[in-house]
This record gives C-alpha cells, sequence and structure tokens, in this order.
C-alpha cells in the first residue's frame, strides 16, 4: 500500500508530465486561438489597456492611433519611394482581419530613412477619418525600420468599381484561421495596392490601432483612396463585420499635409 508521501510524489508527476505535454502541443498547434482580444465586448476596445500589463499603452498612452484629421499644417514633405518587389502570396486569417506576408526585400525611402515591407492587412470601417468623414475600409502597409520603429502607409478605401488585385486576394482567402496559406503559383506585388497618387499624404505619429497599441509609428495616410466593388467588400465584411479601432484624442500632436494637391 502506497504512503501518502508517495501518492503526492505521482500526483506530482503526472502534474508536471501534463504541463509538459501541454507546452509541446500548444508550440506546434495549427488552430491556436487568436490573441486575448477583441473589437466588442468584453474584450474589446474600452477594455483593451486591462487585459494585460503590456497593453497598458491602450487606455494611458497620449499618442494613440487611429485619430480624425481635421487641422493640419501644411509643409512640403519628402516623396515615399516605393520599391517593392513581386513575391509569392502567403495569406493568413488571424482571427481579426485577413494578412498578407511579405517577402524580404521590398521597402519605402522616406528622405534618408528606409523601412522594409513586412506586411499588409486590413479593416473596415476606415480606422482614420479625413475631416469626420469615414471610408469603407482601410489597408495598412506595415514597414519595419531601425530601432523597432515602424512606418505605416495607410490607403482608404470606396466602394465604387471592382479592384482586380483585391479579387486575387480575396479569391484565395484562407480556410482555417492561424494559418498561413502560401499559393504558390500565384504572385502578388503591394504596389497593385496603391493608388495613382502617392505623393499626397498627411503624416503624423502615433500608434498601432491593435494590442499593444505601442506608440511607434509614423504614419502616412495617402489622400486618394481606391475603390472596391460592393460584392468585394461584402465578402471581406462576412469574416470581419467590425475591425476598426474607435478615433482616439490627438492631445495636441501635429498633422502634417504634404502641399502637393491630390
Amino acid at each position: 500500500m502506497k504512503t501518502f508521501k508517495q501518492v503526492l510524489l505521482t500526483s506530482a508527476i503526472v502534474f508536471l508530465s501534463f504541463i509538459a505535454a501541454t507546452s509541446l502541443f500548444a508550440g506546434v498547434g495549427e488552430h491556436l486561438p487568436p490573441d486575448h482580444w477583441d473589437y466588442e465586448g468584453e474584450k474589446g476596445p474600452d477594455h483593451w489597456g486591462e487585459l494585460k500589463r503590456k497593453y497598458c499603452k491602450c487606455r494611458i498612452g497620449n499618442m494613440q492611433s487611429p485619430i480624425n484629421i481635421s487641422i493640419t499644417k501644411k509643409a512640403k514633405l519628402n516623396d515615399i519611394i516605393f520599391h517593392y518587389n513581386p513575391t509569392p502570396l502567403r495569406i493568413i486569417n488571424n482571427g481579426h482581419t485577413i494578412q498578407v506576408n511579405y517577402k524580404r526585400g521590398s521597402s519605402i525611402s522616406i528622405g534618408h530613412r528606409t523601412f522594409e515591407l513586412i506586411q499588409f492587412h486590413f479593416h473596415t470601417p476606415s480606422e482614420h477619418l479625413i475631416n469626420g468623414k469615414s471610408y469603407a475600409m482601410e489597408a495598412h502597409l506595415v514597414h519595419r525600420g531601425k530601432h523597432g520603429r515602424l512606418a505605416v502607409v495607410a490607403i482608404l478605401i470606396e466602394e465604387g468599381h471592382g479592384n482586380a488585385f483585391i479579387e486575387t486576394l480575396w479569391s484565395n482567402f484562407p480556410k482555417e484561421m492561424g494559418e498561413e496559406h502560401i499559393v504558390s503559383d500565384v504572385r502578388i506585388c503591394a504596389s497593385q495596392l496603391l493608388p495613382k497618387n502617392t505623393t499626397a499624404y498627411y503624416k503624423y505619429t502615433g500608434s498601432l490601432t491593435t494590442p499593444p497599441c505601442s506608440e511607434i509609428v509614423s504614419w502616412f495616410i495617402l489622400k486618394s483612396p481606391i475603390e472596391v466593388s460592393k460584392t468585394e467588400l461584402s465578402k471581406f465584411t462576412s469574416l470581419f463585420k467590425h475591425n476598426a479601432r474607435p478615433i482616439q484624442p490627438v492631445h495636441g500632436r501635429v498633422v502634417k499635409e504634404n502641399l502637393v494637391h491630390s
């Protein structure tokens, strides 16, 4: 008959084995749940800063994004030079949006600074407002520079004509959430997402619009929108009805507007 100490030791071994097995399978799982936040309810934007300590900027930050762009300072800003190369399509439904991960080697140059394109994704409706106006969608081209700083080029999207590039992306939606879908026979180029006019834009310093809301982003919002069809818009909203963070206070930040006419 086992003693109490032997029973206790056996229970401890079983427990530790369970923890080890759980950790192992969690590391290789293909259908892991999305991050512990959402766009509504108890995990929505009003509560992001309470969910985890590392999300505290969502609650106490004073340079948060998105914002309503209404008062601007006109200035002669550097052109955004796009160096985008074709890449095989790598697309993922991460539970919050449709995201396209980008192969290394594409970048933007702004003055003497260079930022590498790492991914782009979509929000509906638009996160930024222009003089109080909301758009049907907004795309974010996310670039990483030195010291972890990010440069995000935002593209406003309105309902209108069909968009062949968007249709290509939408026709390759991943079947499962959280699993990157590599479509080796489909090559894309992020330049296909850009409007014809990329010289007219707004610029300000802000944050990620999702947790942890880090205030490390230089925002470049292109003034000329692109279009998607009603059908293309509906296909996205069938998966993500609303994935836009509410407007945040400006807190005295200066929004610069390029002098070039749109």
